[in-house]
């Protein structure tokens, strides 16, 4: 993220970075990457994939409950933060 500073600024967020070959440090990111090799083996070209394949992955992929967001969505998730930022 070239513009994490302004990212940051904008939005009270802190942007983190891990350390390179350190992928205890991205737990969400290796879990994210496993479930996405379930679509797509590893070294896959997405490239030869359509868009609508992509967005019907993302979809699948936001509407699968998750342990760490305590059985709720990411999809819902993210309805219920945005609620209560309003």
């Amino acid at each position: 993220m070239a513009r994490h500073l302004q990212f940051t600024t904008a939005t009270d967020i802190p942007v983190f970075f891990c350390d390179p070959h350190s992928p205890w440090q991205r737990g969400s990111n290796e879990n994210t990457n496993g479930l996405l090799r379930q679509y797509f083996p590893k070294s896959t070209n997405l490239t030869v994939h359509i868009a609508d394949e992509l967005t019907t992955v993302a979809a699948e992929l936001t509407a699968r409950p998750r342990k760490t967001l305590n059985w709720v969505t990411p999809a819902d998730h993210l309805a219920m933060l945005l609620a209560t930022t309003k």
